[in-house]
């Protein structure tokens, strides 16, 4: 190590020096609970009721007391007709695919940056996924890329707001109704934001959200479906418990394509998440508030940029995702950024999930065993090879730093802390770039 970096006064953590902080920031732990959840899961577990579904015809059909509850609220906050609990925004996303039609020879144009459930529902149907790339700022669909991958085939699209920000939604509903396609809206990481006056999830014709233990809010496991039209909500019912619609239904074509899963929320889940939900305006704007001080205070460095919300959208904040520009850091690639960050004590990361088509069973097209069912059956030869998604392939590997820095337990401590670190990493990036390596 030379010189400037043996008598620097602000010495580097990672290259020995001593750390901004070096006391745990207050997460993981994701939830945030209280006692209103405890005494609501008590009040659940005492009713002694801990399910209150059969899957037979009748009333406990749809659910029981503390489930339907929920479901009103959420689509009443929403001002959606239906609203369908389950036991993960996985299944929502399933039962959002049987609800739509989706079936084997069907396509689905998918994002390649998501959860991983967000392209394999198609697959649960025995559909084909088909990746579209991104939009470089608001990491949605990119509408062009979506309509060039429209086929004879193609039956829907998923849309994920990733990071929480609603993806550009308008000129994806446009190009979806010009070839009389379904939307489903993947808001998993984006409860209560909006796009031009509407709530995340209820743009297209379907919406899900997720209620894992590391979401804005939180049942547990769980998530919820949302719609105004009552053939996918039932449909979707129907899927969450079973199938057993015998007496139900009013025509048998209602139950095509429904096989039946179980899919259903507990009492004490749906309990919690009542309670979750009277919070999560106060959570999402705790996030907002930490986002905005962040915002202020990184606005000083050039080679970083901050997720504000872009134009006619509110931003839920799931992540707090900065764009790294490595030119402007002098050629400190972002990778060595993160590192100098994590050596000061500031948990970070770099990139999201690599791009789903990456992972060896796109590559290898083995979901269902061998037989590589159901491409071996479809109608045309579908190509996940690198590099069909340019934009997302560029933010995965050198752009996107990935952080929760704007969880509601982070206190202003905690962020002075984080500016500091980016701040000492910020005035020693000559020193990065000649000592350190990616």
């Amino acid at each position: 190590m030379g010189k400037q970096l043996q008598n620097s006064m602000n010495k580097l953590a990672i290259f020995g020096g001593p750390k901004v902080r070096s006391k745990p920031f207050p997460f993981p732990p994701f939830p945030i609970l209280g006692k209103e959840e405890e005494r609501a899961a008590i009040t659940a577990i005492r009713k002694g009721v801990l399910s209150g579904f059969i899957g037979a015809p009748g009333e406990a059909f749809w659910g029981g007391e503390y489930v339907k509850k929920f479901e009103a609220e959420f689509a009443k906050y929403h001002g959606v007709k239906y609203a369908v609990s389950v036991n993960s925004a996985t299944a929502a996303l399933h039962c959002a695919v049987v609800a739509a039609g989706v079936g084997a020879g069907d396509e689905v144009i998918v994002t390649p940056w998501s959860f991983t459930a967000s392209a394999v529902a198609p697959l649960m149907v025995g559909a084909i996924p088909v990746f579209a790339d991104i939009e470089e700022f608001s990491y949605g669909l990119d509408p062009e890329s979506v309509e060039k991958r429209i086929t004879e085939y193609t039956k829907a699209i998923i849309v994920v707001d990733l990071f929480g920000q609603p993806a550009d939604l308008s000129p994806i509903v446009k190009i979806a109704r010009k070839h009389k396609l379904i939307i489903i809206e993947d808001s998993a990481q984006a409860p209560l934001a909006s796009y031009k006056g509407k709530l995340a999830g209820t743009i297209g014709d379907i919406g899900i959200f997720s209620f894992t233990a590391s979401k804005q809010m939180t049942t547990g496991e769980g998530g919820m479906l949302i719609t105004n039209n009552p053939k996918f909500a039932k449909r979707a019912q129907m899927a969450r418990n079973h199938g057993e619609v015998l007496g139900i239904v009013e025509d048998l074509k209602t139950m095509e394509g429904i096989l039946g899963w179980n899919y259903r929320m507990t009492e004490v889940e749906a309990a919690i998440g009542i309670e979750q939900f009277k919070k999560l305006p106060k959570f999402i704007s705790q996030r907002r508030q930490n986002a905005d001080f962040l915002n202020k205070k990184l606005s000083v460095y050039p080679f970083i940029s901050s997720p504000k919300p872009l134009t006619g959208r509110t931003h839920s904040y799931f992540i707090y995702a900065l764009k790294y520009d490595q030119a402007k850091a002098g050629g400190v690639h972002r990778d060595l950024f993160v590192k100098a960050l994590v050596a000061e004590g500031i948990p970070t990361a770099g990139g999201y999930v690599p791009p789903l088509y990456w992972n060896p069973v796109y590559q290898r097209k083995e979901f269902f065993g061998r037989r590589k069912y159901p491409f071996s059956v479809h109608h045309r030869k579908i190509d996940y090879k690198i590099g069909i998604c340019p934009v997302v392939e560029k933010l995965h590997k050198d752009i996107i730093v990935n952080t929760l820095w704007v969880h509601p337990k982070l206190t202003g401590e905690d962020l002075k802390d984080i500016v500091a670190a980016v701040d000492k990493v910020s005035k020693n990036l000559a020193i990065l770039k000649e000592n350190g390596s990616k």
